[in-house]
């Protein structure tokens, strides 16, 4: 099941594992609290997690809904990952791994099939060539190579259903970037929250939601604080990430 520089990881409160590999891929704290934000059906439905990497989402969204859910990778050795990952915890049944580009889904799944979509997209435009890491994979995931900001949000907008909801983690900086566009496409804006290091600090990650021709009306809710000013996590945190 694991291939070389490969580890399994307990997939945190979750009762499953998760295939990682620090030289590849490891999933990071905001695609947690993006699969933790996102409304989703819980006994039927159809939810596509753009940009998957190794499968988190799905995996954690697999825990809370019975729907039908697909992941989109376009690195093949990190689709490979996400693929194992399913079939480690035996969802084969209800999550499939696609090795395609973004751009390519509303063609190959169809439009407005879904009734929800997520997307933990690269955060940074497209650098410089000698700013760019040196690691492609890691390259690729934070930076805008093979997809923008404007691809992921179009790209949701085509999947959804009429009243489907889209939800992406971003950074503060991008948030009337991403309100525009939302808007542009046809994603109403309807809940927002922003995510604090600690008390006392600027916000460092945004998580919002969009409704598909829904409309107008955002509600900003509460401040989520990652640790306690003694640098353990908050309560909210623990009960995200370990069910305490």
């Amino acid at each position: 099941m694991l291939r070389e520089d490969e580890r399994l990881d307990y997939l945190l409160a979750e009762d499953m594992k998760i295939i990682q590999s620090p030289s590849v891929f490891a999933f990071s704290l905001d695609a947690v609290l993006l699969a933790n934000f996102v409304y989703v059906p819980i006994q039927k439905g159809n939810l596509v997690d753009l940009c998957t990497g190794n499968g988190v989402i799905p995996l954690l969204l697999s825990k809370r809904t019975k729907g039908k859910i697909v992941g989109v990778e376009i690195q093949e050795k990190i689709y490979d990952m996400a693929k194992r990952s399913v079939q480690y915890n035996e969802l084969e049944k209800q999550i499939e791994i696609i090795h395609g580009d973004i751009k390519h889904m509303p063609a190959y799944l169809g439009h407005s099939k879904f009734d929800v979509v997520t997307c933990n997209p690269p955060y940074f435009p497209t650098p410089n060539e000698e700013e760019i890491n040196k690691n492609e994979h890691f390259a690729i995931a934070r930076h805008e190579i093979y997809c923008t900001l404007e691809d992921v949000i179009r790209v949701s907008s085509q999947l959804l259903k009429q009243g489907g909801k889209a939800a992406f983690v971003h950074r503060p900086e991008r948030l009337l970037d991403i309100v525009t566009l939302m808007r542009q496409y046809r994603l109403e804006p309807k809940r927002l929250r922003f995510v604090y290091p600690k008390e006392g600090k600027e916000a460092n990650t945004i998580l919002i939601e969009g409704m598909k021709d829904g409309n107008k009306g955002l509600k900003i809710l509460p401040p989520l604080f990652v640790y306690e000013q003694n640098g353990e996590y908050t309560g909210e945190l623990k009960h995200i990430l370990y069910g305490e």
